[in-house]
């Protein structure tokens, strides 16, 4: 009885030592690194990563035919954790271009993350992309405006702001604006455009980004 007690502690003790040690996410890349081993993306195609606007955007390749999309949002995720793993869901796939839709679950924290820590974040983002892949493309989408964050659109709306006039000073690098896209003719939210969450899109939404998209894909 000593014996069985006993290892049920340990295991316990193991388990919770993983998971003190695992970090964020990293379940959601062990499932990418599955996906891989068991079809190999093609290199040279465009890659979408991100939060989870780009992981419920599970349809994605329908929205753009003729184009190879390897599709890496992993929801919940900050542009912190984009950073973490590039290592793992960006560079390994060596894409002609990279879209990146990251930076509103920053602005949402807890720890009320800042226009300009956002805009860090993305510039170190950017930087490793560059350096790692000089030929490919980056492109940001902008933050957008969900109506469970109405609080927040000053810091979204500053944030979007400084990522565009940065992005306007390098090469091979393009801002998608979707913002004003997503309002009203009297520049208010639209609610029909978002799930019950009033976070998540309805294709709706997706049709939005899809014509706000398309001009700016590698062909």
């Amino acid at each position: 009885m000593k014996k069985i007690v006993f290892s049920f502690l340990l295991s316990l003790t193991v388990s919770f030592a993983i998971a003190q040690t695992t970090p964020p996410f990293w379940q959601d890349i062990l499932v990418f690194s599955k996906l891989d081993a068991a079809q190999k993306p093609q290199t040279n195609s465009i890659l979408f990563v991100g939060s989870s606007s780009f992981t419920k955007w599970q349809d994605v390749g329908n929205y753009f035919p003729g184009y190879t999309i390897i599709n890496r949002g992993f929801g919940g995720s900050s542009l912190p954790d984009v950073i973490r793993y590039t290592y793992d869901i960006i560079l390994p796939y060596q894409p002609k271009q990279v879209v990146i839709y990251c930076g509103e679950n920053d602005l949402a924290s807890a720890d009320s993350t800042s226009s300009i820590e956002v805009f860090n974040r993305f510039k170190t983002l950017f930087n490793m992309i560059r350096i790692n892949l000089p030929k490919t493309n980056i492109a940001f989408v902008s933050i957008k405006p969900s109506p469970v964050r109405a609080s927040i659109q000053g810091k979204v709306k500053e944030s979007n702001k400084l990522i565009k006039a940065f992005i306007a000073t390098q090469k091979n690098a393009s801002f998608i604006n979707i913002y004003e896209a997503m309002l009203d003719s009297q520049g208010q939210m639209r609610e029909e455009l978002y799930i019950t969450d009033r976070l998540h899109m309805r294709p709706e939404g997706y049709k939005i980004w899809q014509k706000a998209i398309l001009p700016y894909l590698i062909k």
